[in-house]
């Protein structure tokens, strides 16, 4: 763990940004020439498609920016890291994905391209399309990558603008496929299908491993390097094996044809990168909660912040249950303190790992919150016991998810019949 790194501001003072910036102009134009047909042909289902897909992720957003609350990404680095996969990965692995193809089906045969040409063509160019983003994240603003949960974090960002934006492109190609006009029918279809089915162990959770591996390399320093670069590699290696085993065939009529044994074999085929990038991002997070908290606690004040408050805010689920707690007990103008007294916490927490001599703006709103709570008669921003109603909006979040992808099942498994 390294301190946390100020904005850096001059970005517009690097070659790298302007090579960035210029590749996600590239990309923006690519992705206009083909979204342009779309918008002659099938306007409506376009716009409807772009309007899911734009819902789908605010909360791919929300979760992925919550993963580092201790040490925030600047938003202009995750707008550029978003830009990157949707515009600069997609418009180029689409082109680079076909040639590939071919080339398998030229070296090997036809039918090895057909079973197998999307599970290793598309993973071999995306997967290194989508990591090399998070390298220009790297080369425009080193000193942002402090931990392998920076990685995460810029990883899964690059990853869900390529999956937003080749989810609406493949929502479009099912239109056109359907061969019924400008209908939101398949527009629909797609997106339960990629959207809630595949979304939460798609392009974002794979990135997000390779985002990992490269972050390792970047502040692990104390390691040599050739045990950074072969971790990077092995992370790049599960990145790219996940998504093979994502595209493959294998499972494709073990379990059945219906649409039920499908969700079976999607959960059996996701669930391993899943289980995996979760164990890193605890570990990474913890690590850097540990870090941070230590920071705090050299204060030894009680007013900004409590050992109790020091143990909450090292955890999501702890933070998300103070607040929970101030609500009921003060209302939502507690909640709002507490949220906003959590945020000042955490940035004097960053502030202090960089050495910062005048701490008197964040230590000045901490005092400020602590005031506003102590009339509200909520003096400490914890819950009684660690616990709250987080797990019932949890449950609630992956029952209704669930819940649509067993009716996309459903009317699936009708429309077939």
């Amino acid at each position: 763990m390294q301190p946390g790194a100020a904005p850096d501001r001059r970005l517009p003072g690097l070659p790298a940004f302007w090579i960035v910036l210029a590749l996600l102009g590239a990309g923006g134009v690519r992705m206009t020439m083909i979204v342009t047909g779309y918008v002659r042909e099938y306007p409506v289902a376009l716009l409807t498609s772009a309007a899911l897909f734009a819902l789908l992720a605010v909360p791919f957003w929300f979760v992925v920016s919550e993963l580092d609350f201790l040490e925030r990404e600047p938003p202009s680095l995750l707008l550029i890291a978003f830009g990157w996969g949707g515009l600069v990965a997609t418009s180029a692995s689409i082109p680079a994905s076909g040639a590939l193809d071919d080339i398998i089906a030229k070296l090997g045969s036809p039918h090895l391209a057909a079973d197998w040409g999307v599970a290793l063509a598309g993973p071999t160019v995306e997967e290194t399309a989508k990591a090399l983003g998070v390298v220009a994240i790297v080369l425009i603003a080193r000193h942002q990558i402090n931990s392998v949960l920076d990685g995460v974090v810029y990883g899964a960002t690059v990853g869900l603008g390529f999956q937003i934006i080749e989810d609406i492109v493949y929502a479009m190609g099912a239109v056109a496929l359907a061969g019924q006009g400008d209908t939101v029918e398949p527009v629909v279809t797609t997106f339960l299908l990629r959207g809630f089915v595949s979304g939460v162990w798609s392009h974002t959770l794979f990135t997000a491993l390779a985002g990992a591996g490269i972050g390792y390399l970047v502040v692990r320093g104390e390691r040599s390097f050739r045990t950074r670069l072969g971790a990077a590699a092995l992370a790049l290696f599960a990145a790219w094996a996940s998504h093979v085993l994502w595209n493959s065939p294998l499972l494709r009529d073990g379990l059945g044809n219906g649409a039920v044994a499908l969700l079976a074999v999607l959960v059996l085929k996701g669930l391993p990168p899943l289980v995996l990038i979760w164990l890193l991002v605890r570990s990474a997070h913890d690590r850097e909660a540990d870090y941070y908290a230590e920071q705090l606690a050299k204060l030894d004040d009680a007013e900004l912040i409590t050992p109790a408050e020091r143990r909450a805010l090292k955890a999501g689920s702890r933070r998300a249950s103070a607040r929970a707690y101030a609500r009921a007990r003060g209302g939502w103008r507690a909640r709002a303190a507490v949220r906003r007294l959590q945020r000042a916490q955490a940035r004097l927490a960053v502030e202090l790992s960089r050495g910062t001599p005048d701490l008197s703006r964040w230590s000045h709103e901490i005092r400020r919150q602590r005031r506003v709570l102590n009339r509200l008669g909520h003096p400490e921003a914890v819950a009684p016991d660690g616990k709250g109603p987080w797990r019932r909006t949890a449950s609630a979040v992956f029952s209704t998810a669930l819940a649509l992808a067993v009716l996309w099942a459903v009317v699936s498994t009708l429309g077939g019949g």
